[in-house]
């Protein structure tokens, strides 16, 4: 038979032991319950046990999966969204200056030209034709936007075509009055219909097509830069054509050179500051930014 004092003494130890247990672990329970649920992964696996290993590195690995995703996806990102464009980039994208300075240096040759060669109309002619076509290949060989220099070019040509069949210096101006002409009856129409100009071209080189004449402030910013441009052909034919119709050919050529390269830089810092006044900030960063990418030759 077993000896009751025994059994007695064996339980007493155990008791003994599960005490001295306690004890011991009692400072590990408080502090893992004080660190909360995230200190019992880190905590275990610092005991060495495999499964705290596991479970750590796990954890781990689980973290540097979400960290590669999310620098993936801030990478791509940065890789589909084109940078932010400013006032500055918008006005280098027209051309900047050079660009107006193309547009009137034939003429102003062809002023210079005519007034030294005592009235030689096909040498300014030819020389207007030249200065024209070198400016276009100088713009070609630097790789720079050739817009401006070719319709000016083109322009030059026809002058110089007219000038020469009717034998009249003055005519070299007259295709230019009635470009004018048309231009600003077309700004002037475009805007009447409430369908501005500047607007629809917006529309189409941003493939929005109609959408802006849906929003007020877009229909509003778009007509008033259209109406700036409509005030510039009618102050050049205001002025030039009285100097046309009398001969005065001087006065004419002053006044060709006077308010085209100037009076275009008036009107464009007037149209831009007009329609960037009547759109909200955003909606004109997006315009600008649209804008600015087409002329670069960029996909928005």
């Amino acid at each position: 038979m077993a000896d009751p004092t025994q059994g007695s003494r064996r339980d007493h130890l155990d008791e003994d032991l599960n005490e001295k247990l306690v004890e011991i672990l009692k400072p590990e329970f408080e502090a893992a319950e004080a660190m909360g649920p995230d200190a019992d992964v880190s905590s275990s696996a610092g005991d060495g046990s495999p499964y705290a290993s596991g479970a750590a590195a796990s954890g781990t690995a689980g973290s540097g999966t979400a960290s590669e995703a999310a620098a993936d996806e801030a990478e791509s990102a940065k890789t589909d969204a084109k940078p932010a464009t400013t006032d500055k980039d918008f006005f280098q994208a027209l051309g900047g200056w050079g660009a107006l300075l193309d547009i009137g240096l034939p003429w102003i040759a062809f002023l210079i030209v005519y007034g030294a060669s005592d009235h030689n109309l096909k040498l300014a002619l030819l020389v207007a034709v030249v200065s024209g076509a070198a400016v276009a290949l100088l713009r070609l060989v630097r790789k720079q936007p050739l817009r401006n220099v070719a319709g000016g070019f083109v322009g030059v040509l026809i002058s110089a075509w007219v000038a020469n069949r009717s034998g009249r210096a003055e005519d070299v101006y007259l295709p230019g009055l009635l470009i004018n002409l048309g231009y600003g009856l077309l700004y002037l129409l475009t805007v009447l219909f409430r369908w501005p100009l500047f607007g629809v071209l917006y529309g189409v080189i941003t493939q929005t097509g109609t959408a802006w004449r849906k929003d007020p402030a877009m229909l509003k910013g778009f007509s008033r830069a259209t109406l700036v441009f409509v005030g510039l052909f009618a102050i050049r034919l205001v002025v030039q054509v009285p100097l046309y119709l009398t001969g005065s050919l001087n006065a004419l050529g002053i006044a060709k050179v006077g308010m085209g390269l100037p009076l275009y830089a008036v009107a464009l810092w007037l149209a831009y500051a007009v329609l960037r006044g009547s759109l909200p900030p955003d909606k004109w960063d997006e315009a600008r930014d649209h804008v600015t990418h087409l002329l670069r030759g960029n996909k928005k």
